[in-house]
């Protein structure tokens, strides 16, 4: 199994990066791992902390229609270049925190994706240096307010509310050739989503080499590289859980809001 890497917060409210082991042991490292993060003395029991995201973003940068399948399914064709937007660093939760479904929306879905965790300072990079940019691998849900989308025009408030990026539950350095994604709801089968990471219209260094030329990517950072066909409506008390061969399963469940 892959080196599985964690950001954890300990029953004494202190947060870590570290090493997640078998036995769910976390070896705590002295600084984030894609900033040369070494292995301390310091040894977490399971009972001694709660995963966190596995990274702090200052931004994440994501994808829309980069499956062919979904493209079509959304009416549209498959855009010439990557189509970017962002969503707040504030809209990230963990592997098992609650999304909360916002009062404004009458219809928000899951999106399955492949998160991209970037190691190093990238600006104007080549396709060919993108791969050494990124870091490693995880999984994140695109939350979306599907109403929204479509009656704002842009995409900032279908995306952007908090609880609306789940990212984890950690982070592995090199995914398995044949990889596939699949969305589960409620353990339900078959699967809402299922699909090869190869099927991507844009590929993972193709994405970072574009928004490259158009801001400056910091280490932490993410990009979000799209949802496959079989997008669907959530409901409070839903559970979806989204699975990548060679890094693990993301699942959150909806709660509604609450007005707190």
């Amino acid at each position: 199994m892959a080196q599985r890497y964690v950001r954890v917060k300990t029953t004494t409210g202190h947060i870590y990066y570290g090493k997640l082991q078998l036995n769910r042991t976390v070896e705590v490292l002295d600084a984030p791992p894609w900033l040369n993060g070494k292995v301390t003395d310091q040894v977490l029991s399971e009972s001694d902390y709660h995963l966190l995201a596995p990274c702090a973003p200052s931004k994440i940068v994501a994808v829309g229609k980069n499956y062919a399948d979904h493209a079509a399914e959304m009416g549209s064709e498959v855009p010439k270049e990557p189509l970017i937007f962002l969503k707040p660093s504030s809209a990230v939760i963990a592997h098992l925190q609650n999304i909360v479904y916002p009062q404004q929306s009458q219809r928000v879905d899951f999106e399955g994706e492949l998160a991209l965790v970037i190691g190093d300072r990238t600006k104007n990079c080549t396709v060919e240096e993108a791969k050494s940019k990124i870091w490693g691998y995880t999984i994140a849900n695109d939350v979306t307010a599907r109403d929204l989308q479509k009656k704002d025009g842009q995409w900032t408030r279908a995306k952007g509310f908090d609880t609306f990026c789940p990212l984890g539950p950690w982070i592995v350095r090199e995914l398995t050739s044949g990889a596939r994604l699949t969305t589960i709801v409620n353990e339900e089968q078959p699967p809402k989503q299922s699909t090869l990471l190869s099927n991507m219209v844009f590929s993972p260094e193709k994405l970072v080499a574009y928004i490259s030329q158009i801001m400056t990517l910091l280490p932490g950072d993410v990009i979000l590289t799209g949802t496959p066909e079989g997008i669907a409506p959530l409901t409070v008390g839903d559970t979806v859980s989204i699975e990548i061969e060679s890094i693990g399963t993301l699942t959150n469940q909806i709660e509604a809001n609450h007005g707190i």
